[in-house]
């Protein structure tokens, strides 16, 4: 069976973006590069002042490039006149952290507003408010105002009026992170949703990397205007390039060496009579079904210790992360770790340390 490419619907090629005030310049983007596929769920991460919202507000020229080009649906929208602008915009809508409801409009009219600005017939409008109302499961808020509702419920409404015209593509700046908990877990699963039921291309910025975990397909982090590293969801969480990349896997999955432990560690095997390895593996998918640990014990004359373990979900994926402690004889706990390196499993060596000092 073919697997049909997904075509892309998005395209940066050597983007820069720089502030410049009187005598002084500031590079916030510095050669951006990347592609984004119909369809795909699509994640930027990055500190505070990183370029993230810099980035996200270039691809509807809320911002206008230094230097570079950006094309959406084979378009290059950086080439654009302000007419021709404004009916691109039509296919790229944008949701934000506050919302941005007008507080004098009720929720279906509030909804509404892009479709009136269109010039779209009464009888259009109230037909497609009722569809979007549906759609993020608030039938019965037509007539609420926003100070009426909750966070999540706002948030849903601006998503609704986002959607309106049909746009090919959404982007989300920091949409869940005036949320609680629960909010952002409902509005995550709206956007899911959203992108399997309506083909939706969405790119979302955040500076929490929970919520990439749960929704995004492929993720960028973004570090001082430049992308540090880029891949797969699941591939960035299992084995993070960079430092920037493992400090913010590292708030979202337990994946650090407790203290405790990485203060007795030594990098040299051989640094101590009796050092033995201190290994972090990671299982996911059918790879979590080996008893690997226990086959370790049976073919080898060798012992692990499970130190810490811990089980995560990203991108509906459940992932095993262990840390164990491997004693045996030298010999034995070398060979075991030549098996582990040939298993579906990541292996990491950590470092050494004596069977009483863990």
């Amino acid at each position: 069976m073919v697997t049909k490419q997904r075509q892309k619907m998005i395209q940066i090629k050597n983007l820069k973006k720089e502030y410049r005030t009187n005598n002084t310049s500031n590079l916030v983007l510095d050669n951006i590069n990347l592609e984004i596929k119909q369809g795909e769920i699509f994640g930027i991460i990055g500190h505070s002042g990183a370029g993230k919202s810099s980035l996200l507000r270039c691809l509807n020229l809320l911002e206008q490039p230094t230097d570079g080009s950006i094309f959406i649906a084979d378009e290059n929208i950086t080439k654009k006149n302000s007419k021709q602008l404004r009916e691109f915009r039509k296919k790229v809508a944008m949701i934000f952290q506050h919302f941005n409801l007008l507080s004098s409009r009720n929720v279906f009219e509030n909804i509404a507003l892009p479709l009136e600005i269109q010039g779209i017939p009464k009888s259009e409008i109230k037909k497609r408010v009722f569809e979007l109302l549906d759609l993020v499961e608030l039938p019965n808020k037509a007539n609420a105002y926003p100070q009426e509702l909750s966070g999540g419920q706002k948030q849903k409404v601006a998503i609704a009026r986002a959607l309106a015209l049909n746009p090919l593509v959404l982007l989300s700046d920091e949409a869940t992170s005036a949320l609680d908990p629960t909010s952002t877990k409902q509005i995550l699963a709206l956007l899911k949703r959203l992108n399997k039921e309506l083909g939706l291309t969405i790119v979302l910025i955040t500076h929490e990397m929970d919520v990439v975990r749960k929704i995004c397909d492929r993720v960028a982090i973004i570090d001082k205007g430049r992308i540090a590293e880029m891949g797969k969801t699941l591939d960035v969480f299992l084995n993070p390039q960079v430092p920037v990349t493992r400090s913010f896997v590292e708030t979202s999955i337990h994946t650090k060496v407790p203290d405790f432990i990485a203060k007795k560690l030594q990098d040299n095997p051989y640094s101590y009579d009796n050092t033995y390895p201190v290994v972090q593996l990671t299982f996911y998918g059918d790879k979590g079904k080996m008893p690997i640990i226990a086959e370790i014990s049976r073919q080898f004359n060798a012992t692990a210790s499970i130190i810490q373990a811990n089980i995560e979900t990203i991108q509906d994926q459940i992932v095993g992360i262990a840390i164990c402690h491997i004693t045996g004889e030298r010999q034995d706990w070398e060979n075991a770790l030549r098996f582990l390196s040939n298993q579906d499993v990541n292996l990491k060596v950590l470092g050494y340390a004596t069977a009483d000092n863990i």
